[in-house]
């Protein structure tokens, strides 16, 4: 009998529900069906509601509704609380998967025994799907490449739970570059699965897309959480703004 693990998939929403269809959709049609999707809604005020109705009555989807703003880190520790596989996944509610994305990257984990895995992933800006993009990252990540280039996509990433302990998302903008950074801290590499993907989308309206905003976050990120001096921070901040320039160009 072939071994076929547990895997929680967290999904922080917030007032995305345009995308939510596309993204539930995409976990619902994975060919690797072991899965349980933990959504935590952050006190959307749009149709969110409406359209995870249509979900409510899944026993493999768990809601939870916020009774205000917290922010996605807050959202994603929630899930990893409620959760209890032994493997992680994150899925932002604006982002999917294609079919067999998490049986090529769960296969390849188990085969290689690896910890912490991420994939490619195919970007696109806002509704436009005909200009997809796709990257070619790393073939793996240790915190000190992480720190010179970060475009590592959270929604193509699966973690083994035994490696993140006490880890938690921290309420910084980018709360997800900080996490990583922790867990690769550790002395854990991340491995890229390849063969497959993630759909990645770019929202003007999204942290993603402000430029200088992106660039005082990350100096504050690696100050308080990184502990980098200022020759660190810079060298870290050029570095891997030049990655995202040459990744995405001038989004």
């Amino acid at each position: 009998m072939i071994y076929s693990p547990s895997i929680d998939i967290i999904i922080p929403n917030y007032n995305k529900a345009k995308y939510l269809n596309e993204c539930l959709d995409s976990v619902l049609k994975q060919t690797y069906k072991n899965w349980k999707i933990y959504l935590v809604d952050d006190f959307s005020n749009d149709n969110s509601k409406e359209i995870l109705n249509k979900f409510k009555n899944d026993p493999r989807i768990s809601i939870t509704y916020l009774e205000s703003n917290h922010g996605p880190a807050f959202c994603r520790n929630l899930g990893i609380e409620k959760s209890s596989s032994e493997l992680i996944a994150f899925l932002d509610s604006d982002d999917f998967w294609p079919i067999d994305k998490l049986q090529i990257q769960i296969t390849n984990m188990l085969k290689n025994d690896n910890d912490f895995t991420y994939t490619d992933f195919k970007f696109f800006f806002n509704e436009n799907f005909d200009k997809l993009k796709t990257t070619s990252l790393p073939i793996f990540y240790d915190l000190k490449n992480f720190l010179k280039n970060s475009t590592m996509s959270t929604s193509s990433i699966i973690l083994k739970r035994k490696i993140i302990d006490e880890i938690k998302f921290k309420d910084y903008k980018h709360e997800d570059f900080l996490f990583k950074c922790d867990i690769l801290r550790k002395g854990i590499t991340s491995f890229k699965i390849n063969n497959t993907f993630t759909y990645y989308r770019i929202n003007k309206s999204n942290r993603s897309s402000s430029k200088l905003e992106n660039l005082l976050n990350l100096w504050i990120i690696n100050k308080k959480g990184n502990n980098l001096n200022f020759l660190q921070n810079i060298k870290s901040v050029l570095s891997i703004s030049l990655s995202s320039l040459k990744n995405y160009g001038w989004k």
